[in-house]
């Protein structure tokens, strides 16, 4: 078997490698793309079993598809815990790249859990959707500014058809109408593709039964429930690979009770029953101040 320590970098990767069948070490720098993947592609055809660990880093999706084609065990570590391993304050590409093969060989290599491929492409549906709703809420802006300057205070009315036709009507200098006529055109766009994007994840939702459930939950919607489950994951598939000690229902049952016994549980005050219904008073009538302070509000506009 082969074991791989990657330091990677966009342009490039310094690995260090060991063969445990015959002891080989040997240490190269490949260039991306075409060297690395060649390199890689080689022992796949060779036939041999290969593990190859590098750090959590970005710009590293290509890298990822290149070895899940060619069946090659990739495991991402914890960039933060494999830099207090590190001994010497010295840092360079080899010393990196070693530091990961050791700490391969000896197991203490920090892996952590990473997503799908399907939910990261998931992901990308959302984030998509989000720079959109971003893109769209700075040319509304703009827009709003432009009315502003001409007298024009209207708000959430300004979107609609009366608000409309009346910031089209404004005589403005040459450029600033040619810049009103680009932002509404752009705005035209927008609103047609978030649309879109919305629709997709909610049809993504009906697929997910986790999703479905968070949104039993009042306030909870379609992104929100989608995005809270793909970024929590599976919670039977995340396994943490870090040295740690046992943890069961049992121990912990047994841990309070030594605790108990040994006069050194640490005990909270809770207050009375008495005492939680004047809390409830009091965040009750909290509230009912700040309705009638927003209803106060739209009525001097």
């Amino acid at each position: 078997m082969i074991i791989i320590g990657v330091d990677f970098h966009p342009e490039f990767q310094q690995i260090a490698l060991v063969d445990k069948d015959t002891g080989e070490f040997q240490e190269k720098r490949l260039g991306h793309r075409d060297e690395a993947e060649k390199f890689y592609r080689g022992l796949a055809a060779a036939g041999q079993k290969v593990r190859v660990g590098m750090e959590a880093s970005g710009h590293a999706r290509w890298f990822e598809r290149l070895l899940a084609e060619l069946q090659i065990e990739l495991w991402i570590g914890d960039a933060a815990e494999i830099r207090t391993k590190r001994v010497r304050k010295q840092k360079t590409d080899r010393q990196d790249a070693r530091l990961i093969l050791q700490l391969l060989l000896e197991d203490r290599f920090p892996q952590i859990w990473v997503p799908s491929w399907e939910n990261r492409d998931l992901r990308q549906l959302l984030w998509h959707r989000h720079r959109m709703v971003q893109a769209r809420t700075r040319i509304m802006n703009q827009l709003q500014a432009v009315a502003l300057n001409e007298g024009l205070r209207c708000k959430k009315r300004l979107w609609r058809e009366h608000g409309r036709e009346q910031l089209e009507s404004f005589r403005l200098a040459p450029w600033a109408s040619r810049r009103r006529r680009d932002l509404l055109e752009l705005l035209d766009r927008l609103n047609p593709t978030i649309a879109e994007l919305s629709q997709a994840i909610e049809q993504e939702v009906e697929k997910c039964p986790e999703a479905r459930r968070l949104m039993t939950y009042p306030g909870v919607g379609p992104l929100t429930a989608l995005a809270f489950v793909l970024i929590i994951g599976d919670a039977a598939e995340i396994r943490t690979k870090r040295v740690r000690k046992q943890k069961t229902d049992r121990q912990d049952a047994q841990l309070i009770l030594k605790l108990m016994l040994e006069d050194r549980f640490p005990q909270i005050w809770v207050p009375s029953w008495e005492n939680r219904d004047l809390r409830q008073l009091l965040w009750h009538r909290h509230r009912m101040v700040q309705a009638r302070t927003r209803i106060m509000n739209r009525c001097k506009r």
